[in-house]
């Protein structure tokens, strides 16, 4: 089992075994790394690339962040923020897999993007957008085991059927690892910031998360609420608790849970609107 696991994560951390990057991505890394770079001259270089320019204005103008008519790139990055604007392009390539082949996972990370993104403003909390933008990412993990070990991938759907099991303890069964840890290693191999990659590593462990716990509560509980409102598939059948430890670090509380789900339910029809529009289109992603 132990081999299945190291194995995998080899291949994770060999970038070059991933879906296509574009060169300008290696670049906004380096630029991103340099504290004399310029905003003007990061949305210079990913203006470079017309496809990657499109995908990112596309995903900036989704429903999980609640900005609308993102027209430019650098408006992107200045609304939105560096590291939420290298992530987008990271993930671009990641995300158009998604919307072609795992359409239900599409929408339920749409989704937990725009519950982690009412969450935080509800709570008050900075860097709403890097939350939803860990949100969004939250499940990438699920994609790359998807082709990496598509034969597994298969086994875990039988098990989670069969057996009547968690996505993520039928995972563990099979790989000897699970979607988070996965989408834990992508992000390292990626250079995200820990504010980044630690709610994708715990979102369904809160309390392994160290430095960024409360972020990561946030996302365990946007993820938790978006599989409850039956929006999209992660592929669990059931729907989870929602962690103490997360429930408490937010003070979360009845009323306010009441409030979040009041103001997703209208939300979730602009996501729904938002993809279906994607899916419709007729404008090649790339």
């Amino acid at each position: 089992m132990d081999n299945k696991r190291n194995e995998l994560k080899k291949i994770i951390m060999d970038t070059k075994t991933l879906p296509t990057l574009p060169g300008v991505v290696n670049k906004l890394n380096s630029l991103s790394d340099n504290d004399k770079a310029s905003v003007q001259e990061m949305a210079k270089l990913v203006s470079s690339d017309q496809v990657l320019s499109a995908r990112i204005l596309r995903l900036a103008n989704s429903p999980s962040y609640g900005f609308y008519r993102v027209s430019t790139i650098s408006n992107a990055m200045i609304l939105l923020g560096v590291n939420v604007v290298k992530s987008l392009a990271l993930s671009s390539s990641i995300f158009e897999i998604m919307e072609k082949n795992s359409v239900g996972l599409w929408e339920h990370s749409l989704g937990a993007g725009v519950a982690a993104n009412v969450i935080a403003r509800k709570l008050g909390l900075p860097e709403c957008e890097e939350i939803s933008t860990a949100a969004l990412l939250h499940d990438i993990g699920k994609v790359i085991i998807s082709l990496k070990c598509s034969e597994a991938e298969e086994q875990i759907r039988i098990t989670v059927q069969e057996r009547d099991l968690y996505v993520l303890d039928a995972e563990r069964e099979v790989i000897g690892t699970d979607h988070a840890e996965v989408g834990g290693w992508l992000a390292k191999s990626w250079f995200l910031p820990d504010k980044l990659s630690e709610p994708i590593t715990f979102h369904h462990e809160v309390t392994r998360s160290v430095n960024h716990r409360i972020k990561t509560a946030v996302v365990h509980i946007a993820d938790v609420l978006i599989k409850a409102s039956g929006f999209g598939d992660s592929g669990d059948v059931y729907v989870p608790q929602i962690q103490p430890v997360a429930w408490d670090i937010l003070k979360f509380n009845e009323k306010l849970l009441a409030e979040v789900i009041e103001e997703l339910e209208d939300k979730l029809v602009e996501v729904k609107n938002f993809s279906l529009e994607l899916q419709s289109s007729d404008v090649p992603a790339g």
